[in-house]
């Protein structure tokens, strides 16, 4: 088999017309560029070149190889070239995980900054829930992702905690959030909430069964919805109360739900959202640039956690 040494040396034979210019031009002594066109030779058992004088010509077999040989050579740069660029972030595709409310959080603005630092690279954020995503995770359809980890099964994921959220009672009316609100007022409220598809597996709602469940009650919501926007909309109709992070109350709840008041839980309660990924992989330069910026972005909105001492 043929190796594309053989064919460079080949070519710069052909080119040149004496294996003494095809080493001075290569690089190399004489007597390798002859070993690899005799290798290449007697890999195909044909002649290619015939000496002529102090040079060679080559044969109708050498004329025959010679374009096949260039884009042999061609397509290996290529695929080099290609490999490259996805090492350098010029192109290739990156597929980052993200919790459900990424889009109220950092959407938009991850997808920029990845854009404005390597404007080849097409970007994928994928994800609706948390649950969803790890499952992601675990069939290898991602990289990389950031989540909320609360509840949800780490074997075999690497897991970096970068920021903790709050979790906050939010109301129309005053009066339920003169005070923090306590698990019994919790299990007493009418409340909307969201992720209604994951609501078995979503890790807010895992935190919030598992404070009333230890109180020995079982609340029940008066509504559910998909989307957190439609939950909050629904409490700015004074139609129901909700319990969401803090993130949510920084972006959407003035707009949404204007006059809306909100109050901690009593005890307090948080989420924490973590970057993860499977336990012993190697990140490509592009998931680890969108660790980075969404780890950065994500730390702007909420609580950052400090990352671990080594």
């Amino acid at each position: 088999m043929a190796t594309l040494h053989q064919l460079r040396c080949f070519l710069a034979v052909f080119e040149h017309g004496s294996f003494t210019a095809a080493a001075e031009a290569l690089g190399y002594s004489q007597p390798s560029i002859s070993e690899q066109v005799r290798g290449l030779e007697r890999s195909y058992g044909v002649e290619l070149f015939t000496r002529v004088g102090r040079g060679v010509v080559p044969t109708q077999t050498g004329e025959t190889l010679r374009p096949h040989a260039e884009l042999t050579l061609g397509a290996a740069e290529q695929a080099r070239r290609a490999v490259r660029a996805v090492r350098t972030l010029e192109s290739g595709t990156v597929r980052f995980g993200v919790f459900g409310t990424a889009r109220l959080y950092m959407g938009a603005q991850l997808v920029a900054d990845m854009l404005e630092l390597h404007p080849g690279v097409r970007v994928e954020l994928i994800g609706q829930n948390s649950t969803e995503v790890e499952e992601h995770l675990r069939r290898g359809y991602l990289e990389a992702a950031m989540i909320s980890v609360d509840q949800l099964g780490t074997e075999g994921l690497h897991v970096i905690p970068v920021a903790r959220e709050e979790l906050v009672y939010v109301s129309m009316d005053p009066d339920r959030t003169a005070r923090p609100v306590t698990v019994l007022e919790l299990t007493r409220a009418r409340l909307v909430m969201p992720e209604t598809t994951w609501r078995a597996a979503d890790p807010i709602r895992a935190l919030l069964r598992r404070m009333v469940l230890e109180a020995g009650v079982n609340p029940e919501t008066r509504i559910e919805v998909e989307d957190v926007e439609t939950a909050v909309e629904l409490v700015g109709r004074g139609l129901a109360d909700t319990v969401v992070g803090m993130g949510v109350v920084s972006e959407i709840v003035d707009r949404l739900a204007p006059g809306a008041h909100w109050v901690s839980l009593d005890p307090r309660l948080y989420g924490t959202l973590a970057i993860v990924h499977r336990a012993g992989a190697t990140l490509s330069p592009a998931a680890q640039v969108m660790v980075h910026l969404a780890t950065r972005r994500i730390q702007e909105v909420i609580e950052p956690i400090a990352p671990r001492a080594r």
